[in-house]
């Protein structure tokens, strides 16, 4: 018995501590969310056109136009994509945010998704996938709903 209750100590204790390494700020989520996701995990309709060497939004070299407690804008120096993001629920195990990409005059999304961003470590940056829970401040916009192979 005493060895079956090592063994179970040996077998849960890495797991019980797996949730405590990746962190989240409780201030300035969305200018943290932008400075370290990897947009190569995002949906495919929302990255960017993929560039060998570049995970980050400043990889890319995009330009935070705007940047508050729970929303960022972020454009491409071009003047070409806009993207916005809005924290809509953060807990220890990630952040849900309502991530746009805005229509080229900039007045409305053209498409929109909610996305889990989630780390492993607080080294790691942030991979986004696309969730299908549904939050009333962000409605899914463009795209053909549902046919992502993204999860929750």
């Amino acid at each position: 018995m005493k060895l079956f209750g090592s063994l179970m100590l040996l077998v849960c204790a890495p797991l019980a501590l797996a949730g405590n390494g990746a962190e989240y700020p409780n201030e300035h989520v969305a200018a943290f969310a932008v400075e370290k996701l990897d947009v190569t995990t995002l949906p495919s309709a929302l990255r960017p056109k993929h560039e060998k060497g570049k995970k980050t939004f400043s990889d890319y070299g995009f330009v935070t136009q705007k940047a508050e407690e729970n929303e960022s804008l972020v454009e491409a120096p071009n003047g070409g994509a806009r993207y916005s993001l809005k924290v809509l629920q953060q807990s220890d195990s990630g952040i849900y945010v309502c991530f746009a990409l805005q229509s080229k005059d900039g007045s409305a999304a053209s498409f929109q998704r909610v996305v889990l961003l989630k780390r492993k470590s607080a080294s790691d940056l942030l991979k986004g996938r696309e969730s299908f829970r549904e939050f009333n401040g962000c409605p899914e916009i463009g795209g053909a709903g549902g046919d992502s192979s993204y999860g929750d």
